[in-house]
């Protein structure tokens, strides 16, 4: 038996009930919003290195769509979500049913409905996450962002300081109908964060073992 695999085995099931829950809250939070039954299909829960997110989001040079946020409290990090243009004109118009012009702009409406729906996303996810660790987990406001995928993780770097060396990814996808809308959203801790967030827990850690 491998310790060290059931150590990171027990750590991904942790988190991937958080990402469970968060979805379901998230759910419930855009469908009071919209107006209408919204449902997110059970999300897909990794950790990954940071330096490959941009592969996950189609390569450093891929352009994207990003609302992110600076998390405080106990457990310091970063948050990103992002989606292509595309999924975003059409969370914007077959979710929120708004009028959109399909193109690589978005305006000033489109802007703000896109920093709500990410905001409530964060806090569905946060708050799933501050429940479960009884830690204090607070997101920003969010800024928005349309560039390269290397770009913005660039500015996030600038704006935030250095960031954790692990990503949790949570790969998110809105139904409404037969409609489907995907969207990643990548949770970068501090360093140390995920020791306070696994200890709290009552997860070894890797390092204990």
């Amino acid at each position: 038996m491998n310790l060290f695999n059931d150590f990171e085995d027990l750590k991904l099931d942790v988190l991937k009930e958080v990402g469970n829950i968060g979805a379901g809250h998230a759910a419930t939070a855009l469908s009071r919003l919209l107006g209408k039954p919204i449902d997110m299909a059970v999300p897909k829960v990794q950790m990954l290195p940071f330096e490959q997110i941009p592969d996950k989001v189609g390569g450093a040079e891929q352009v994207v769509l990003a609302v992110f946020f600076r998390v405080e409290g106990e457990a310091p990090g970063n948050l990103f979500f992002i989606m292509t243009p595309l999924a975003a004109k059409k969370l914007l118009h077959r979710l929120a049913g708004l009028d959109v012009i399909q193109d690589d702009t978005f305006s000033e409406m489109e802007q703000s409905a896109l920093a709500e729906i990410g905001n409530i996303l964060a806090g569905s996810y946060l708050s799933s996450l501050a429940d479960f660790t009884k830690l204090t987990m607070l997101p920003t406001v969010p800024a928005l962002a349309m560039d390269m995928a290397g770009a913005i993780l660039s500015y996030g770097l600038l704006q935030f300081g250095e960031m954790g060396d692990d990503a949790l990814l949570i790969d998110t996808t809105f139904l409404e109908g037969h409609h489907e809308v995907e969207g990643q959203f990548f949770l970068i801790p501090d360093p140390h964060s995920f020791d306070k967030i696994f200890a709290s827990l009552g997860v070894p850690l890797t390092n204990d073992r």
